[in-house]
């Protein structure tokens, strides 16, 4: 929920994502099994080091400020809580500098620990990582650490062993919908009911990402439909998709190339995105087993070679030229 002392044109001026942000921590939507373990730890005051990771816009963040705006008050949250992230310099003089100097002073008036919240630490150089363990070790007593990334394989083994480690998954649609709502009513928002599966379908679990479509749709084209988060997040439709899909297999090569170039470019798609999508509907043709195998590697390979930054127009022959190879194998066999 918005925060009830901020002025109100401080609230209109912020994006939603802050917003709304939650808080408290019965203000999350999600991860109810954390944060009732979260919520023990801070009513027994037994808090151990944290590991949060997960992709983004899963709650991460979020869960860690909820739980010290908890633990402190307003007046102390700045002298009893510091917070870095990617933006800021995260070298090994970093964790000798501020982050250590904060650890080891201890608080007079304030009984308790700090907390230091060391966001996107999977950022971290790893001799950054490996001051940080000693750092962690040393200063126990009067300081927790929290550390956040999006991938635990970036992060050393010293450091995982150091903390209790808590994976927040994708969000369902279940739990979106209703935050959504919320925020829908909050801001007066007209849209229709498949704008808003478009856009919890687009976001795959990421809240951030649906409040951001979200926010930019309903101020470019004032109402949110299907189409036009769509058209404003640049993805292709799905009608697009399906008159592509039917123009690899049914048109001779020439025209399908033509069509999709020119389609491409009349409403600005990325070949990656096209792919993407493709890939989806692949799996819902009826193709021979074999069949499909040969085609979604043919397409992974397309993939690999745009991500090596090739010419996409190249690389769109060639997925023209894996559907029809694939189509005359299909008939070829048929017959």
């Amino acid at each position: 929920m918005a925060s009830t002392s901020r002025t109100p044109l401080q609230s209109r001026n912020l994006p939603w994502v802050e917003k709304y942000r939650p808080q408290k921590l019965d203000d999350l939507i999600s991860h109810r099994d954390i944060l009732s373990t979260i919520q023990r730890f801070v009513r027994e005051d037994r808090l151990p080091h944290l590991l949060l990771y997960g992709p983004p816009g899963t709650g991460k963040t979020s869960t860690i400020l909820a739980c010290a705006r908890q633990l402190y008050k307003d007046k102390e949250f700045n002298s009893m809580v510091l917070e870095l992230n990617a933006s800021d310099d995260r070298g090994i003089d970093v964790v000798r500098g501020p982050i250590l100097s904060f650890a080891s002073t201890r608080t007079i008036f304030k009984k308790g620990f700090k907390l230091v919240i060391l966001d996107e630490a999977d950022a971290m150089t790893q001799d950054a990582q490996n001051a940080l363990r000693r750092v962690i070790e040393k200063f126990t007593e009067n300081t927790r650490f929290c550390l956040i990334c999006n991938y635990l394989s970036k992060i050393i083994p010293a450091l995982q062993s150091r903390c209790t480690r808590f994976r927040f998954g994708p969000l369902s649609a279940d739990q979106m919908i209703p935050r959504l709502r919320h925020v829908i009513q909050e801001e007066s928002i007209d849209i229709t009911e498949d704008g808003m599966k478009a856009i919890v379908t687009l976001s795959s679990g990421d809240m951030r990402r649906s409040l951001n479509v979200l926010q930019s749709t309903s101020m470019a084209y004032g109402k949110v439909t299907e189409d036009s988060v769509y058209t404003c997040t640049g993805q292709p439709l799905r009608s697009d998709i399906a008159n592509i899909l039917d123009w690899c297999l049914n048109k001779d090569f020439t025209s399908a190339y033509k069509q999709i170039l020119q389609l491409k470019t009349l409403k600005g798609l990325a070949l990656h995105d096209i792919l993407t999508e493709l890939h989806l509907l692949v799996h819902r043709v009826d193709f021979p087993p074999a069949t499909r195998m040969t085609l979604l590697v043919k397409l992974a390979d397309v993939e690999h070679r745009l991500a090596s930054g090739t010419d996409e127009k190249i690389q769109l022959s060639s997925m023209v030229g894996a559907f029809q190879e694939v189509r005359d194998l299909v008939v070829s066999e048929a017959s």
